[in-house]
């Protein structure tokens, strides 16, 4: 499904139902919106792993604009804001309420924004394997040259300097990072198979080549009024598990919940650890649906 937004469109898609029957009345599910990480990648990897969540919550996945299945147009246009932006038009072009806000790794950058801009339309927030400024790029670089090899330590320059010249270069970079990205990661493994995912090289240039360097909500997020969970993975290379901390500590009463056997992919290395914090996260923070006879 497409929405036309902002002079773009963005690819959306629906799984699980908003009604449910309780007894004689009909329920309403929390609506989660699902925020893909990257830049320059798209929501399909996150289905595996959040779909069971379906029974619990209606979910919403999307791509960014100029990214997936999302339609593409002027560079220059793939910025931060926009995302937020975009994410907020799509909730208004649904009809939605409040949202709970899921969002992982650049999605989780996506998710802290938008909650900061727009307490009043977020019911709940999880942040997994984020940051909340850019120190996270120098520190990543640290951890690099401390736990890389030669190669990876070579391809990830074109990371740092936003220089990817094609999708097969960006292809590369993931297949060569892996062992880094995933703790459990094993090359023999059928589960392990690369997904094929709609990659932008203008979107993951543009970030890392720009916007990313100045990006900082760290002194803005005391300004987060909804239940937050932030999620982090103890070996995470590229979104340090301090970071997570930081976050947590600044958003009043947000839960913090580290994943020891996880690097930054936790969807991979503990999807069902996962699922399970994150659906007793909104458990216990009482979402409390309306109800329609």
């Amino acid at each position: 499904m497409r929405a036309k937004i902002r002079n773009t469109e963005i690819y959306f898609d629906v799984e699980g139902v908003g009604l449910v029957v309780d007894g004689s009345q009909l329920r309403s599910q929390p609506v989660a919106f699902i925020i893909h990480g990257g830049p320059g990648g798209d929501h399909t990897p996150d289905k595996p792993t959040f779909s069971p969540l379906s029974h619990k919550m209606q979910l919403i996945y999307f791509d960014h604009r100029g990214q997936g299945r999302s339609a593409r147009g002027p560079k220059e246009t793939y910025t931060l804001d926009n995302n937020i932006e975009d994410m907020e038009a799509l909730r208004q072009y649904l009809g939605l309420d409040k949202i709970v806000v899921l969002g992982t790794s650049y999605g989780g950058m996506v998710a802290l924004s938008y909650a900061i801009r727009y307490p009043q339309n977020t019911s709940h927030l999880i942040v997994i394997s984020t940051v909340a400024d850019s120190r996270f790029l120098r520190r990543a670089q640290e951890i690099l040259t401390e736990r890389g090899t030669e190669e990876q330590k070579a391809i990830a320059q074109r990371l740092w300097n936003g220089k990817f010249e094609n999708e097969e270069q960006l292809r590369e970079f993931f297949k060569v990072m892996m062992p880094l990205y995933s703790f459990t990661y094993d090359p023999n493994s059928h589960k392990q198979a690369s997904n094929p995912m709609i990659l932008s090289v203008d979107a993951i240039n543009v970030a890392f080549g720009g916007f990313l360097h100045s990006y900082s909500v760290l002194d803005q997020l005391h300004k987060i009024t909804s239940p937050t969970l932030v999620i982090g993975g103890r070996h995470d290379w590229i979104c340090p598990p301090e970071f997570s901390e930081e976050i947590a500590r600044e958003i009043p009463n947000a839960d913090l919940r580290i994943f020891e056997n996880s690097s930054h992919l936790i969807r991979v290395d503990e999807p069902e650890a996962l699922r399970d914090a994150i659906a007793g996260f909104l458990v216990y923070k009482s979402y409390r649906p309306t109800s329609d006879t």
